[in-house]
């Protein structure tokens, strides 16, 4: 098999080689600890101001809103258990919603386990949260809102500003998960009104196993990690100096090619959803329409499993994805379709194609040429489809 074609960016991206050159010094020349005061450790904290700099600038935020974590897991549980105990005195209520990654949803979990009360929402068959809906759900225990920037499956963009001027007029802290977002969307934490806010380096063309939370100024939150007093306390562990520096040139290289990447992607993810439709029937997007990531691209194909498309897809070179590669080994249709209200049988026979920084449009021109023809065999294989 020579042809090999990367539809999975929203799994995980290629580090950009800027980024893994920017990185490298740090591993051999300026590989000094960043808590030690002579010039190895100073070389290696000088790398990781600059970086939170870059970051905090691209947020709209200030640096020291910034905390290094592993990744967007990290920061996730960080935000949401580490609010829910800081302000456990003042109320045991969280919301959140039935379509977030379980990066989110698993911290309530134990929060509940531990007597917090989780209230999960309800969401419409795009998969948007409604502002009300929050609204209604508040009580004077209310102490955080969680809700995804955007969906990591369906691609759906959520009414984040609004959810947060809600959050705001109640004085309830209000945490995002944009990992999905962050480097292809823009993000401003003031506009969004969000207190808390969780991003990934290697969901942006960066280096897995280094992330971010944003903190807003003011925000009580435990410390997730103990030990040492690295990020001014609020999360100990010697600083990974290599993924820092890899992120900060990552955001770098996003805020100077986002608008032109963004304009392309938009195009060939227009050209999927005008196109696949027309070449296979009964084939329907998942997502809104419109209020989108601009590279996401899910559909579900009736009568035939995801799993078998994507390793027939495989076959002839090409990746892509059922949805959330964390969940990839379950046998479980993705709880975001049965959220948005499809039947397990159509939830199973889905398709997620994400496109990135290298896609071609030859590529996707491929993949419209190979896939209607892997469809039209596995159906004549099921037992559920009659012509």
């Amino acid at each position: 098999m020579s042809k090999r074609i990367y539809l999975d960016y929203a799994a995980t991206t290629p580090c950009d080689p800027l980024v893994l050159k920017a990185m490298e010094p740090y591993f051999f020349e300026q590989f000094g600890n960043p808590s030690s005061i002579h010039a190895f450790g100073q070389e290696a904290k000088k790398a990781i101001e600059d970086s939170r700099e870059t970051l905090a600038s691209f947020l709209g935020a200030k640096a020291d809103e910034i905390v290094f974590t592993s990744g967007g897991t990290e920061s996730n549980n960080f935000a949401i258990t580490g609010a829910a105990y800081a302000l456990e005195k003042k109320g045991d209520h969280i919301i959140t919603s039935s379509i977030e990654h379980h990066a989110v949803t698993e911290p309530c979990k134990l929060l509940e386990k531990r007597g917090f009360k989780v209230t999960y929402l309800k969401v419409d068959r795009y998969g948007l949260v409604s502002p009300e809906d929050v609204k209604k759900a508040m009580t004077d225990k209310t102490i955080l809102i969680s809700i995804m920037h955007a969906n990591n499956e369906i691609g759906t963009i959520e009414p984040i500003a609004e959810i947060g001027r809600i959050a705001r007029e109640k004085g309830v802290y209000f945490h995002t998960d944009a990992v999905q977002t962050t480097g292809h969307i823009p993000i401003n934490v003031n506009e969004l009104n969000v207190d808390l806010l969780s991003l990934s380096a290697h969901k942006f063309y960066g280096p897995k196993g280094v992330g971010a939370l944003y903190i807003r100024k003011g925000t009580r939150i435990e410390t997730f990690l103990r030990g040492g007093d690295q990020e001014k306390g609020r999360r100990a562990s010697t600083h990974n100096t290599p993924g820092i520096a890899g992120l900060g040139k990552a955001v770098e290289l996003c805020r100077d090619n986002m608008e032109k990447e963004t304009r392309f992607q938009v195009r060939l993810r227009d050209k999927l959803i005008k196109e696949l439709p027309n070449a296979i029937n009964e084939i329907f997007l998942n997502g809104h329409p419109a209020q989108r990531l601009p590279n996401n691209v899910n559909f579900s194909i009736k009568y035939i499993e995801g799993e078998s498309i994507l390793l027939n897809l495989d076959l002839l070179g090409i990746a892509a994805s059922t949805g959330s590669a964390c969940t990839s080994t379950s046998l479980e249709p993705s709880h975001v379709l049965l959220a948005i209200g499809l039947p397990h049988e159509i939830a199973h026979g889905s398709l997620r194609i994400t496109l990135g920084r290298w896609t071609k449009e030859e590529e996707i021109d491929y993949l419209l040429k190979q896939l209607p023809p892997v469809v039209e065999k596995l159906r004549a294989m099921s037992p559920l489809y009659e012509k």
